[in-house]
């Protein structure tokens, strides 16, 4: 440890130390924070155990940035990681990634440093009322006494405490018995801020009896369906499971953070899978494509009686219908946020399991033709072979003419949305941003069983690229191959400009971000907006066109850049990947 030689001991430093090494104690193994003076104890105790090789410490200017770095770490590991940060408006800017937290079941825990109580109410500076702040999002929320004694050998009544409000702040945002969520730690300190960090903190830690031992491997296990799903014979771990009988014609939705579960239940019980893209469902044998307009179809869509939905669909109107439909039986797999029900009789279950019973092969059989005739094939063109080997020289000329109009052909949205998810394999990730493109991606792509995040919880546009930068640091430890590739619009990148900066010193990720840039918000042309409104309205408040040199700024933030507007130079880049941080620059026609 690389302690202060000098100064008198801190009672904000010790008890900082005595919190988080609890944390690290208990399988925490990232800090995010956002420098500044009053978290300055938290800060300095962080920084030594970098040191010391007991966390990965990650430096963010920006809080918002922070939280949603923080978000994308917790999605990838099913762990939460601390979000440090100093009083005032910074606590404040942590609020949109704790909202999408909550509302997707990410276990956060936020350390925000505080003012004494006594300085609160009366215009003190940088002091507003931060206990209670986020109050209808966390799972718990402690405004912990300010520390006033030091300790000198770390069994002092006040680190023992910290102890364990470390465990209950754990448990908490793991779920706990709820679903996974963010808990919110209020640290007021009183100056001094800073001193020698206590020699303690570095001594191997006993084992702790009721320790997390074990992470889920993905983000959706922490809440899905209370624990999954499973034959009504055959489910010791769960607590009476809700017993799907065999008899109505059934389909199972799986929206955003569903994951593995909602395929697993639709092979059990013979029944179709409707998958959004962005639902770490959309895979198997049973996968319907081109679900829209099927459920469009009065023979297909109009003849469901029953659905089972798992995780958060938000990505299309027809669902949305689906669900609404009060002749429709609908039963929802818990989830984080608030419970699913459009259509006033939903039926919310922890857990379900499959009747036994023959499936429904005529009802199957429909949905899978039907699903075969929607398939869109969107690979390129196969060489005419021979044609180019021909010896007659107009047949082999037309043939050199057809692939040089090929390479040449400008990128539209399918295409690019299919470049990337083919690209990406299982040691890979890819991050959706809430822009017209994740749209275009689920109507078009096809099924593979590939990590996918997005944050769909709010569906918010902000915290694309920090979330995603989480993500990569997450995933890319102990040397794993993969690149984390973020989709997402001009827009969206704009409004997370800020979490492209990366500090100096710090491990650079494989990130991949491919901006499909069209000038503006161009996913207003699909919604209701865009028949009322004139044009002149639709420009001015809703399109915000944009003329932003994405180049100038990639590389003022020491991204490497490239603009493609071919297939071919895509698919190069994205297969190929230099290493480091991508700036993909895709112009769309609008």
């Amino acid at each position: 440890m690389d302690a202060p030689v000098h100064g008198a001991a801190s009672p904000a430093t010790d008890a900082a130390a005595a919190l988080l090494g609890a944390l690290i104690a208990r399988g925490v193994e990232h800090v995010v924070l956002s420098p500044g003076s009053r978290s300055q104890a938290l800060a300095l105790v962080a920084a030594d155990l970098e040191r010391a090789g007991l966390l990965r410490l990650h430096v963010r200017i920006d809080e918002r940035v922070a939280g949603f770095t923080a978000l994308g770490i917790a999605r990838e590991t099913g762990m939460p990681a601390a979000v440090i940060c100093t009083s005032g408006t910074a606590v404040a800017n942590l609020l949109p990634a704790v909202l999408e937290a909550h509302h997707s079941g990410v276990p956060l825990l936020l350390l925000t440093a505080d003012r004494p109580p006594e300085l609160r109410g009366i215009g003190a500076n940088q002091t507003t009322r931060q206990p209670g702040m986020f109050a209808q999002a966390v799972r718990l929320e402690l405004d912990v006494a300010v520390p006033d004694e030091t300790d000198a050998d770390g069994t002092g009544e006040g680190t023992r405490m910290l102890r364990d409000v470390a465990a209950e702040a754990l448990a908490a945002a793991l779920g706990d018995g709820r679903p996974a969520g963010p808990v919110h730690l209020n640290l007021p300190y009183r100056e001094p801020l800073g001193g020698p960090v206590p020699a303690w903190i570095a001594a191997p830690t006993p084992p702790v009896p009721d320790a997390v031992d074990e992470t889920p491997d993905t983000f959706g296990a922490l809440y899905q369906g209370g624990g999954g799903i499973g034959d009504a014979d055959a489910s010791p771990a769960q607590e009476a499971p809700l017993v799907l009988a065999r008899g109505p014609r059934t389909v199972v939705v799986a929206g955003a953070d569903a994951g593995p579960a909602a395929e697993d239940l639709a092979h059990l019980g013979g029944w179709p899978l409707i998958a959004e893209i962005v639902s770490g469902a959309r895979f198997g044998r049973y996968l319907v494509h081109g679900y829209r307009g099927l459920l469009r179809d009065p023979d297909l869509g109009g003849a469901i009686e029953r659905v089972v939905v798992f995780g958060h669909p938000t990505l299309s109107r027809e669902v949305t219908q689906l669900l609404s439909r009060t002749d429709v039986e609908v039963v929802a797999l818990r989830g984080p946020g608030e419970p699913l029900n459009l259509n006033g009789a939903t039926v919310t279950v922890d857990a379900v399991g499959v009747d036994a019973g023959a499936a429904d092969r005529e009802w199957l059989g429909l949905w899978m033709r039907a699903s075969r005739d929607a398939s869109v094939d969107l690979s390129p063109a196969a060489p005419d072979a021979d044609a180019l080997a021909s010896t007659v020289p107009s047949e082999r000329r037309g043939a050199l003419a057809s692939e040089v109009a090929a390479l040449r052909a400008p990128l539209d949205r399918e295409a690019l949305v299919d470049a990337v998810w083919r690209a990406t394999w299982p040691h890979d990730r890819v991050m959706f941003g809430s822009s017209r493109l994740v749209r275009v991606a689920d109507a078009v792509l096809g099924g593979k069983k590939v990590p996918v995040h997005s944050n769909r919880g709010l569906a918010g546009i902000d915290g694309t690229i920090a979330t995603a930068t989480g993500i990569a640091v997450a995933s890319q430890t102990d040397g794993r191959p993969g690149v984390t590739r973020v989709l997402l619009g001009d827009l969206a990148l704009l409004h997370d400009v800020g979490a492209l900066l990366l500090p100096a010193g710090e491990t650079e990720p494989r990130v991949q971000v491919v901006v499909g840039n069209d000038g503006g918000g161009t996913i207003f042309d699909g919604l209701e907006v865009a028949g009322v409104a004139g044009a002149e309205a639709m420009q001015r408040v809703l399109y915000t066109p944009q003329s932003v040199r994405l180049e100038h700024l990639a590389r003022a933030y020491g991204w490497e850049y490239h603009r493609v507007t071919t297939r071919s130079a895509l698919d190069q880049l994205l297969t190929a990947p230099a290493g480091g941080r991508q700036l993909i620059e895709v112009p769309l026609a609008r």
